[in-house]
């Protein structure tokens, strides 16, 4: 490894620890809000089973989202935001 690489990565470790323990400022951070779950399956017109389906998680799981009990994270929070802009397109993707 080249040593300005190396330098990069030790120096870059060193501002993670630094603000890890509240030794310096986060230099950004990012916020991904969730869209309503119900609102979303409704727009659809899917029952939650369906929509549950159509997520890949069980209705349990969804009736939590919908209740606000759970809030979904990840790869779910963000096919959520693609089934609010695009639904026609996910629902044809997800429905082959």
């Amino acid at each position: 490894m080249e040593q300005v690489l190396f330098d990069n990565l030790v120096q870059s470790l060193k501002e993670a620890k630094a603000i890890a323990h509240g030794q310096a400022p986060v230099s950004r951070r990012i916020k991904v809000t969730t869209p309503d779950v119900k609102t979303v399956r409704e727009q659809l017109g899917l029952s939650q089973n369906e929509f549950a389906r159509l997520m890949r998680v069980s209705v349990k799981t969804l009736q939590n989202w919908e209740q606000h009990r759970r809030n979904p994270t990840g790869p779910a929070a963000a096919l959520l935001k693609i089934v609010l802009t695009a639904p026609d397109t996910v629902l044809k993707a997800l429905y082959v």
